[in-house]
């Protein structure tokens, strides 16, 4: 009997006590439950109840609790604590918790407009990769600005140029679902997985974020590039009828060099980042010249199913510029009182997909749904949760309490302000995902401080406009990021490594141009009317 129980090698050979085995059990239930991921999961609701608990903000106890929200759902976002499409849905539980909107309103957040123009974008985005015909515009980009021999950083410097002259002519988000498979097609010949090096895989990131930044600072040049450009034109013209107004050659002699000078900044950032000294090696098998332009001679010409996408593409494009122009010239949208949005046409062109036939096989349409299964609803949900927060922060009285800071600005030397402005509006548009609700929360606001202060309103409605555009550094914090986000090829972390860079260089750009060739374009070295 003891040889069978010594033999048997799942017994020990000396007895073990029944309270060191009990000791042992408990240390290794502890060490299960004590881990960094059920830490990460704790630490959302415990930050949360912290501010609850030990906060106290000069305003609503919504106001408080909304703070608290922030601290839960941005928390796990950073940690992954939960997957991400899950802490996108928190909110949802989170508002009406915590008393800040009710179940029906935080729902509404998940189904907006701009939701719609990304959905739609997103469907003609899979309509562009499914024919190739990212692969084609990729391969002439790439044969334009790669060199010979191959320049990683001027080819970065080409694809981040074309993304930022696109976006100086249409709506940011339109830009970059235009760009970004573009983008995905040069980095896609790249290796993947384990077999792809340090230096590929940091150019990889690069472009995503050049895209997605330049777009961004395209926008900016231009007065119609982005719809914040068109708020603050018309807020100035309503508050101050008798100055003269803010006009497309105005904005522009004002604007391009301010976006110019931050386009090169982030351009130098991303290259001291992620173009290292072995990126031309490792780069160069897969971007010769010479293999480029046989590739793009074996695609042939452009087959009808191509030509129809890029030519539903262009509608939309046209359509998205000429909904509303200016106020003087108001564009379709005004045939239905406004009631279109960009995100009406941007599903009305990709539902065309879905009728007109390819002629590759008889009753094959240019898309089907089948062809749709990779529409990433993970990144949707992120959308909707961003909304949904900054719905709630408006609501709560969270953004007018930030707003209060504002008051600082009375005391602060003439060449701090426009920076000091600007950073402001630049945090609070990371938590407002619209940085057209920010600009319509903040402008209002520093024209009112302005005449306190007795300094041009423009001194500071300029640069708060600006700082609204600068949402750099979270995936929520603009329907642009989350495009970029979509793609797989960055994080949180490479968003905050080269947004926050950027962020300050684009306040230090404008802190240096708004009392040189700001004073000469807009004369904010004058009183007003």
């Amino acid at each position: 009997m003891a040889n069978s129980i010594s033999d048997d090698p799942k017994n020990p050979l000396l007895p073990i006590n029944d309270e060191i085995q009990r000791g042992l059990s408990f240390r290794s239930s502890l060490i299960s439950i004590f881990t960094p991921k059920n830490f990460s999961i704790i630490l959302g609701p415990l930050l949360a109840a912290i501010i609850c608990l030990c906060v106290k903000l000069d305003g609503p106890v919504a106001g408080r609790n909304m703070l608290a929200i922030l601290a839960w759902v941005f928390a796990w976002w950073l940690t992954k604590a939960v997957p991400m499409p899950v802490t996108s849905m928190s909110p949802l539980f989170l508002l009406p918790l915590f008393g800040i909107s009710s179940a029906d309103e935080v729902a509404h957040s998940y189904v907006d407009d701009v939701i719609a123009l990304v959905l739609g974008s997103f469907i003609l985005a899979l309509a562009v990769e499914h024919y190739n015909i990212h692969r084609r515009l990729a391969l002439n980009i790439t044969l334009i600005f790669c060199g010979d021999p191959l320049n990683p950083p001027l080819l970065l410097l080409g694809i981040c140029a074309t993304s930022a002259f696109v976006s100086m002519w249409m709506h940011n988000v339109a830009a970059t679902v235009m760009m970004m498979p573009v983008a995905t097609g040069i980095i896609q010949r790249l290796p993947t997985g384990p077999t792809q090096s340090n230096a590929e895989n940091k150019f990889c990131r690069a472009v995503i974020l050049g895209v997605l930044y330049s777009t961004a600072l395209g926008g900016m040049s231009t007065l119609t590039g982005t719809g914040v450009n068109l708020i603050l034109a018309g807020l100035w013209k309503s508050l101050f009828p008798h100055e003269q107004p803010i006009s497309f050659s105005k904005w522009f002699f004002f604007g391009f060099p301010s976006a110019l000078l931050i386009f090169f900044a982030l351009w130098g950032i991303l290259c001291l980042f992620y173009c290292t000294r072995d990126s031309e090696q490792a780069l160069s098998a897969y971007l010769d010249k010479a293999h480029l332009k046989r590739e793009l001679e074996l695609l042939g010409p452009m087959a009808f199913a191509e030509k129809m996408v890029l030519t539903v593409f262009g509608m939309l494009i046209v359509l998205w510029m000429t909904r509303s122009i200016t106020e003087d010239i108001p564009g379709w949208g005004a045939l239905f009182n406004g009631r279109a949005g960009d995100g009406t046409v941007s599903v009305m062109m990709a539902t065309l997909l879905f009728i007109i036939p390819n002629k590759k096989q008889k009753g094959e349409r240019l898309m089907d749904w089948n062809k749709c299964k990779k529409l990433p609803w993970d990144l949707i949900l992120l959308l909707g949760a961003g909304f949904a927060i900054a719905d709630g922060v408006q609501s709560s009285g969270l953004a007018e309490m930030l707003s209060k800071t504002l008051d600082f600005l009375e005391k602060a030397p003439y060449l701090a302000i426009a920076p000091a402005v600007c950073l402001v509006s630049s945090i609070l548009t990371e938590f407002i995902t619209s940085n057209n609700a920010t600009t319509t929360l903040v402008v209002p606001l520093l024209a009112q401080i302005s005449e306190t202060m007795h300094v041009h309103p423009l001194l500071l409605m300029i640069p708060g406009a600006i700082g609204a555009q600068l949402a750099f550094l979270l995936p929520t914090a603009t329907p642009s990021n989350v495009v970029g986000f979509a793609t797989g090829y960055i994080e949180v972390k490479d968003m905050i490594k080269i947004g926050l860079p950027l962020k300050i260089a684009a306040i230090a750009a404008l802190s240096i141009l708004m009392p040189t060739l700001g004073a000469y374009v807009f004369g904010i070295n004058k009183d007003v009317l």
